[in-house]
């Protein structure tokens, strides 16, 4: 047999040719997964490189339910603890800051109304020694402005930083919103309430609010943006009457919009914020639904005007129920005291529309653990964006409720199991309607703050879209008007 020839220059040729197409491919196949990459979701962006960056607008929202604030409990306990000029600009990692201007209001618009006298130039106490007293009873329900003012001072210090939402910053230019620090609730009390010969047009109420306007007026933080990014607290609903039409372009923080038109104040650009609670909260609450007697409670005012006449409408219809409380009431006296005891001890509390949609009572219910069922059409609910109500509330239309036997046919309806379900969410919820000095991470204070950051974002587009035509043509050529965006607004 012949033997074969082997040619050893065609057997590296073959691999020479096999290496080449080897190497060739795996290139081809790099390259592809380098553009794919590159067409992807990028990894990681320098926020620094952003123009005006701040805190809020850089949060990664691409899961934004594992973002809001109900569902994310941070924790600060086991923070490392940083230098101060750092501290006060921290916030829990899951909160973004908003940076706040405060004007420095005269003593008599806020502190004043509590008998405090400035010492010195400074118009603001010295928190860290003494703090003025709020007027307790139903003073309290509407002291919003009280708890926020506290607590926007107080971030100056190190001791309370960990838990702010809000800084105070001293530049207006630095700030994301400018605050209004006017009691108006407490003047409305102080001044009308408590003393009611003085209802005139030149009491010291409407005296306040004319020296607001002025006020406002005068400074180039409310010229520049024509008050759009201006906080201003009027929980009262009968506080700021004089006034809310003029400042109507600012923020309110209100307790529901039952007094006010639509173009003054709605749910796009103002804040419902909770009342605080007037009854004894419910510490170390191991009731459950067989240890509740009363099945439903009302205690107070029964003839109201407005949306409160279905207040009387109801109380015929259920004042025969048994294991059903509905009867007139008030603080004076044990007033406060009956209906803690009575409101621990039920397992549904009604909250029926009032002079206006809102009132305490909702809240005293959620301090009480005791199952609110809201019947009031025009209510609006704090922080509704985030909480989900209906898992804790039971919620019945006004007309429904006059129908015979439907309330009660509705709440005997409700078994244990459901009870103690919206039982246990009323606990976890507490919190939120919590105002408290210093304040905490997760309580009504901290809550407000992170709505007003949540309207952050239109007000900057209005802003925004109000620069369009700062710069006009006259006569051919271009020119800048005098309103100009602070270097670093935004």
């Amino acid at each position: 047999m012949a033997e074969r020839n082997f040619s050893p220059v065609g057997f590296f040729s073959r691999n020479s040719l096999l290496c080449l197409f080897t190497i060739t491919s795996i290139l081809f196949v790099l390259s592809w997964l380098s553009v794919l990459r590159s067409t992807g979701r990028p990894r990681f962006i320098d926020r620094s490189l952003l123009p005006n960056s701040k805190p809020f607008a850089v949060s990664d929202n691409s899961n934004s339910e594992s973002q809001n604030p109900i569902d994310i409990e941070p924790s600060i306990e086991n923070e490392e603890k940083e230098p101060e000029e750092e501290n006060c600009r921290k916030c829990s990692s899951n909160y973004p800051i908003l940076k706040v201007f405060m004007y420095d209001l005269p003593a008599e618009f806020h502190f004043g109304l509590l008998n405090w006298t400035p010492e010195g130039e400074s118009v603001w106490p010295d928190i860290r020694t003494k703090i003025p007293a709020y007027p307790g009873g139903l003073n309290l329900q509407h002291s919003i402005e009280y708890w926020l003012t506290l607590d926007l001072l107080s971030s100056e210090f190190p001791k309370f930083q960990n838990a702010h939402t809000a800084i105070r910053v001293h530049n207006s230019s630095e700030a994301d919103v400018v605050f209004v620090p006017f009691f108006s609730s407490l003047s409305y009390n102080h001044f009308i309430k408590m003393r009611p010969r003085r209802k005139g047009k030149n009491n010291g109420n409407n005296q306040l609010q004319d020296k607001l306007v002025k006020f406002l007026n005068a400074q180039a933080e409310w010229n520049l943006s024509e008050g759009q990014d201006h906080i201003i607290m009027a929980h009262h609903p009968n506080s700021m009457l004089d006034a809310r039409m003029k400042l109507s372009s600012s923020m309110f923080i209100l307790s529901d919009f039952g007094r006010y038109p639509p173009h003054v104040a709605n749910v796009g650009k103002d804040v419902i914020a909770p009342y605080k609670h007037v009854i004894k909260g419910f510490i170390n609450d191991t009731s459950n639904f067989d240890s509740r007697p009363t099945l439903l409670y009302f205690q107070g005012a029964i003839y109201r005007k407005d949306g409160g006449f279905i207040r009387h409408e109801l109380y015929y219809l259920l004042r025969d129920e048994k294991d059903v409380h509905f009867a007139f009431g008030n603080t004076q006296g044990d007033g406060i005291n009956k209906a803690s005891i009575g409101m621990h001890s039920s397992k549904f509390c009604l909250n029926i529309a009032g002079d206006t949609p809102s009132s305490n009572r909702l809240f005293d219910a959620i301090a009480s653990h005791c199952v609110p069922v809201i019947i009031s059409d025009e209510i609006e609910l704090p922080y509704e964006d985030v909480l989900d109500y209906s898992e804790f509330c039971i919620f019945v239309r006004t007309s429904d409720s006059l129908k015979e036997k439907f309330l009660i046919n509705l709440i005997r309806s409700i078994k244990k199991d459901e009870w103690t379900r919206m039982w246990r969410r009323l606990k976890e919820v507490e919190n939120y309607f919590e105002f408290q000095y210093p304040s905490k991470e997760g309580d009504a204070v901290q809550m407000i703050w992170q709505a007003i950051v949540r309207k952050v974002p239109s007000i900057r587009l209005k802003l925004h879209r109000s620069r369009r035509f700062a710069k006009t043509s006259v006569g051919g050529e271009r020119v800048t008007t005098s309103m100009q965006m602070p270097k670093n607004f935004w």
